[in-house]
């Protein structure tokens, strides 16, 4: 171990500061309401769906601040450590509104104004790391705000002025970013946080070794990425959690290392980043990523937390199964690797040992004559998650003939799944309509669904047979339209 300090320490607004003996999981936004008397951020669903209580997070980066929009009711105060909190509060400046806000007033996009503090942070993130972008990418910039008042045309057209009254603004703005890089610089060192309550706590490792160790102290700990699902159990749920190890402070976990034949991913690499990484391999992933909650959720959410949660109906899994992924372990100094679907056992049950956690994942690239899918079934477009997701990746001999086939499904069982007998059948056969079908049918010998309130059995199946049929039909006879525009410009759904 390096040492350890009990303080709390990241840059709020212009102000440093150092906070310590506080409940080790209080999230920001009971922090800045309850304690800080802060109002202008919103308390609306407490889950991450509705984006009232959008805040914007900066991390340096090379020395530069990244600047994200998450949601706060979901992320613990302690995972602040050594980072720039901006709120609502901090736009105006020397009696000014900024230009976000200037242009919801122009365009009338506030009404009950409830949502409008959140909306206004979603687009300040925006307007920061971005310049005059489409209505779609205001769109996918604010999905994960919802305006019960439905006053989404006013907010998209304030979204596109925004950039026009902001020249002068953004380089003030950009001058602050650069002095709070150095400041928060000054805060960086290797010492674990550990914050204290009774016996409760919450450990924040700064390097991977202080991370072995501390979860072989530890093995029963929480370990906490995004908090995107974890958040939950606290507002939610109402837990308890006694020990919770914080990975947000390893700079070893993010990112992407690639090469010719791989990708590959830390663990705390986030989903917005695995997005635009898995988006430039095949548009399917981008579009998958793309519906992968709010923005909001996909700053905050990992990929190793994606993996490490289990879900049967997580988004990603299927889709990196059917990649062919493997993940890497480590348990103190020790690693193992192994394929990605042979990690989930039964529902909720991983290959883990006490005190191993995901370190990395590693991608396999699609050669230039791979066949590839992914199709995501969910009762919203935006925001929610998978009823049935399908992802299949065929690989064929010169002659056109299947020599390596991987259908991989999420929730068609208690853990994502590839579909063994489906896949038998399509080897030494050419990929066609009649194929597809032959495939279908024999998914009902690899899997037996369940009812639950996202979909009935029948209709599960009926989907992930018709997802076969329907990547038939796109490299068979690509001439059919078998994705239609949907109630946004530029969104693509299931027919």
């Amino acid at each position: 171990m390096t040492g350890t300090r009990n303080i709390l320490r990241f840059i709020d607004g212009e102000e440093l500061r150092e906070l310590s003996g506080f409940d080790p999981t209080i999230t920001i936004l009971d922090w800045l309401r309850l304690d800080e008397r802060r109002m202008g951020t919103k308390e609306g669903c407490a889950e991450g769906d509705c984006g009232a209580c959008t805040v914007v997070i900066g991390t340096v980066r090379a020395g530069k601040m990244a600047y994200r929009a998450i949601n706060a009711c979901i992320a613990p105060l302690a995972s602040l450590d050594g980072r720039h909190l901006i709120t609502i509060e901090h736009l105006k400046r020397g009696g000014k509104l900024h230009p976000v806000q200037q242009s919801m007033i122009d365009h009338h996009g506030s009404q009950c104004g409830f949502c409008t503090p959140g909306i206004v942070m979603s687009l300040f993130a925006l307007w920061f790391n971005e310049n005059d972008v489409s209505d779609e990418r205001i769109e996918d910039a604010l999905a994960g705000n919802l305006c019960r008042c439905t006053g989404y045309v006013p907010i998209i057209a304030a979204g596109r002025d925004m950039f026009a009254k902001g020249t002068r603004a953004r380089k003030n703005w950009m001058g602050r970013a650069d002095a709070i890089a150095k400041r928060l610089a000054r805060l960086q060192d290797d010492r674990s946080l550990e914050i204290v309550a009774g016996k409760r706590r919450f450990i924040a490792p700064a390097t991977l070794d202080d991370l072995a160790d501390v979860y072989a102290r530890y093995p029963g700990a929480t370990i906490l990425a995004g908090a995107t699902d974890v958040g939950l159990w606290i507002t939610k749920d109402m837990r308890v959690l006694d020990t919770v190890i914080h990975l947000g402070r390893i700079g070893a976990l993010e990112g992407v290392v690639e090469d010719d034949r791989t990708l590959v991913f830390g663990a705390m690499t986030s989903l917005f980043e695995t997005g635009e990484a898995l988006g430039r391999m095949h548009p399917h992933l981008a579009e998958l990523l793309r519906r992968f909650g709010g923005e909001q959720i996909r700053n905050a959410g990992t990929l190793g937390g994606n993996i490490a949660n289990g879900s049967p109906i997580g988004d990603l899994p299927p889709a990196l199964i059917a990649l062919g992924a493997s993940v890497t372990l480590r348990q103190k100094d020790e690693r193992r690797e192994l394929p990605l679907e042979k990690f989930f056992l039964a529902y909720k049950r991983q290959d883990r040992r006490p005190g191993e956690f995901v370190e990395s994942v590693r991608v396999r690239k699609l050669d230039a004559a791979s066949l590839f899918h992914v199709s995501k079934v969910s009762k919203r477009f935006d925001e929610d998650i998978s009823a049935v997701c399908g992802a299949f990746r065929l690989e064929r001999d010169v002659e056109g003939r299947i020599t390596e086939a991987r259908l991989a499904y999420g929730g068609m069982a208690a853990t994502p799944k590839r579909a063994s007998h489906a896949e038998a059948l399509l080897l030494g056969r050419e990929w066609s309509e009649e194929t597809a079908d032959r495939a279908a049918a024999a998914l009902e010998r690899d899997f037996k669904p369940l009812d639950d309130w996202r979909a009935s059995a029948r209709y599960r199946m009926r989907c992930a047979q018709n997802l076969l049929r329907r990547f038939a039909i796109e490299i068979c006879a690509p001439q059919i339209e078998t994705r239609i525009a949907g109630p946004l410009a530029g969104h693509v759904v299931s027919r």
